[in-house]
């Protein structure tokens, strides 16, 4: 549909003469449009840095403001394409690899995907899309853009310490991706072989462990080990784990010393983060063009050669044999919801960062459910891909293939070299591997960090204008996660690592999040109102399915297995066999809690601050701030949107675009 410019210094005069002929411009539900005036007019005022472009600004009935401070012009997209790759290579990451397959086999194979696709109508899509959605309604980061209900706004300092914790550990995984793609540029994999500085006596290189039952076990079987002792040997490749990459000590009390080769590796994947994102999003949105698209091509050359290998058919048997029992149980619906809120990345603030830089009119309703699509295709696409591999292991070690299928590093880093060590060429196929394992981190890591970096930004209006702000912030942002990750690299770091895994970013810490998020929305600004907001957006009203789940499904999905979790919780161990000291589990519960009290905490400060009757603070601590472009998209003749529905020749919405 054709779209006409408004001047926005116009914006006054035609909201006024507007006002006089449809009140649903200025209704509480219209479209992002504050309370009307009681003096009937609106002032517009020109904010520094704003780049020229007017705001319009006035008290509603209760004198609040009605129309933020000016910010300066904000970035969008060079196409449309790049906000769907980038938000395909941030959702789309390692647990789509190493976690759900795992999943899959551990909860009935086939069977899980009915409670995982259920969660995905009911949970997945709806938050994902009203972070999208908020993003691109707001024009804001996870911080400013609760505006919308700025009593609320500890839900953006929550999303900001989930988000940063989760950029300061995540990359690990990068930086031990980065060591074994340098260390499979060798003619014989280090990881291969027991003739090595860091293997031990126990080391063991081929496992028979076909030939031992409970009648021989002081029969000797392969050099001078007998099956007692085999039960207590080791692999090339755990030791090569443990002993060479993390060099790990006895405890998270035992700090050791720092492996400077995995810090050269850590400092290398950060230099290479800062240069992707500190020119914004318009160069960030071509380099995940390749670090987004790549893996598939890896992933489909992997599949292409485990399915030619011997065993691979009784692994992916292994990962889809459906177990109809296994609906019975309750972990099995809670493992679903837990993987669905970690791979589609909700509740961390950074789809919220990449929706304020699409166009307003753009149809994220859409792009909602093709995003949805490919991250739980890739991650059932990944499980044939595990499976044949690690089917083909198991039938060269003549072991179950429970015995070598693993979750997270375990996968990544044990089972999967191992083997990539029994195929021929084996340093080809290792190099592949931990290429497409660091694609696909670094796409993620990317967004991270450039959706913490946007919520910053976003605190400081155009006054506060500087030339190389930007590129300050995210250098600031990548030297202080750095020097955090200074302690994971050393003989202690992989506990460090564990204790912010397990604790700061954890399941409970975002499903928290996401409640809350549902409540806010759906229940303190409206879900009638945020579902008029989207129409004047997308051009139509998304389906009721959308406002039900907001308002009742979702947070009742999100608090169930958020009970499930705090009620079966148990401490951390590494290896189920270290258990934490007291300490440890109280600086991880302190990483928990600081990201989940911002709320709560933040809700009573204002509470507090404010002046009047509790209704009185109420009302104005949740009446919506809005920013210029909330003025500068206008609806002049527009139906009555209860009545609209997708699909229909009456559903359209004029929209009118500001040339600025």
């Amino acid at each position: 549909m054709e779209k006409q410019a408004l001047p926005a210094s116009s914006c006054s005069l035609v909201l006024l003469e507007e006002t006089k002929k449809s009140p649903l411009l200025l209704s509480n539900g219209g479209g992002g449009y504050p309370p009307a005036a009681t003096n009937g007019s609106l002032v517009p005022v020109t904010a520094a840095g704003s780049g020229g472009g007017g705001a319009c600004a006035g008290p509603d009935k209760k004198g609040s403001v009605v129309a933020g401070p000016g910010y300066p012009e904000r970035e969008t997209w060079t196409r449309q394409m790049d906000f769907i790759m980038s938000c395909v290579g941030f959702a789309v990451g390692l647990g789509n690899v190493w976690r759900f397959p795992y999943l899959c086999y551990k909860n009935g194979g086939g069977v899980f995907l009915i409670p995982y696709l259920l969660i995905v109508f009911v949970g997945g899509i709806p938050i994902f899309f009203l972070e999208i959605a908020l993003g691109q309604f707001m024009k804001a980061g996870s911080i400013n853009v609760w505006n919308i209900a700025p009593l609320f706004k500890g839900l953006g300092y929550a999303s900001m310490v989930i988000v940063f914790f989760c950029n300061t550990y995540y990359i690990m995984v990068l930086a031990w991706g980065f060591y074994y793609l340098i260390k499979s540029f060798n003619s014989n994999l280090p990881w291969s072989s027991c003739d090595n500085e860091w293997n031990t006596p126990s080391c063991i290189e081929i496992f028979r462990q076909q030939d031992c039952n409970g009648s021989l076990a002081n029969i000797t079987i392969t050099g001078n080990m007998t099956c007692a002792e085999l039960a207590n040997a080791r692999s090339p490749i755990i030791e090569f784990w443990e002993n060479k990459v993390l060099n790990i000590s006895s405890g998270l009390e035992e700090a050791g010393h720092i492996h400077w080769e995995l810090m050269l590796c850590l400092m290398f994947v950060w230099v290479l983060v800062y240069f992707c994102v500190w020119k914004g999003v318009k160069s960030t949105g071509k380099i995940v063009y390749f670090t987004a698209t790549f893996p598939y091509v890896v992933l489909i050359i992997l599949l292409v050669r485990g399915v030619t290998l011997p065993g691979a058919y009784d692994g992916i048997m292994y990962y889809i044999k459906p177990d109809w029992s296994k609906l019975e149980e309750a972990q099995v619906w809670i493992d679903a919801g837990t993987q669905i809120f970690f791979s589609y990345a909700i509740g961390l603030g950074a789809l919220t960062a990449l929706g304020s830089y699409n166009r307003f009119n753009n149809d994220c309703y859409k792009d909602a459910f093709v995003l949805a699509l490919i991250n739980s295709g890739t991650s059932f696409f990944a499980g044939f891909v595990v499976f044949s591999i690690l089917g083909f292991m198991a039938a060269e070690q003549g072991v179950d293939i429970s015995q070598v299928a693993e979750s997270g590093p375990g996968l990544a880093f044990i089972a999967y070299p191992k083997a990539v060590s029994l195929m021929p060429v084996a340093p080809l196929w290792a190099a592949l591997f931990f290429f497409m394992l660091l694609l696909l981190g670094l796409d993620s890591q990317f967004v991270g960090v450039e959706g913490f970096v946007t919520g910053i930004l976003d605190l400081f209006p155009g006054k506060y204008y500087h030339r190389y702000k930007r590129e300050i912030a995210v250098a600031i942002c990548c030297l202080l996660c750095f020097i955090i990750d200074l302690s994971m690299v050393t003989q202690g770091g992989m506990y460090v690592f564990q204790l912010f895994d397990y604790y700061s970013a954890s399941g409970m810490t975002l499903l928290w999040q996401a409640f809350w998020e549902c409540i806010v929305v759906a229940w303190v600004y409206g879900a009638d109102r945020f579902m008029d907001d989207v129409a004047r957006m997308i051009g139509y009203r998304p389906f009721p399915w959308m406002k039900w789940c907001w308002s009742f499904i979702t947070p009742c999905v999100c608090m169930g297995i958020f009970l499930f979790h705090l009620v079966n919780y148990k401490p951390l161990t590494y290896n189920n066999v270290y258990v934490y000291p007291w300490w440890g589990e109280v600086i991880g519960w302190c990483l928990a809690l600081s990201s989940m009290l911002c709320i709560p905490v933040s809700l009573l400060y204002k509470l507090f601050r404010a002046k009047g009757s509790f209704k009185e603070r109420w009302a104005h601590l949740t009446n919506p701030v809005w920013g210029a472009h909330h003025l500068e998209y206008m609806a002049p003749d527009i139906k009555s949107l209860t009545s609209l529905s997708p699909g229909t020749d009456d559903n359209k919405v004029i929209i009118f675009e500001s040339v600025m």
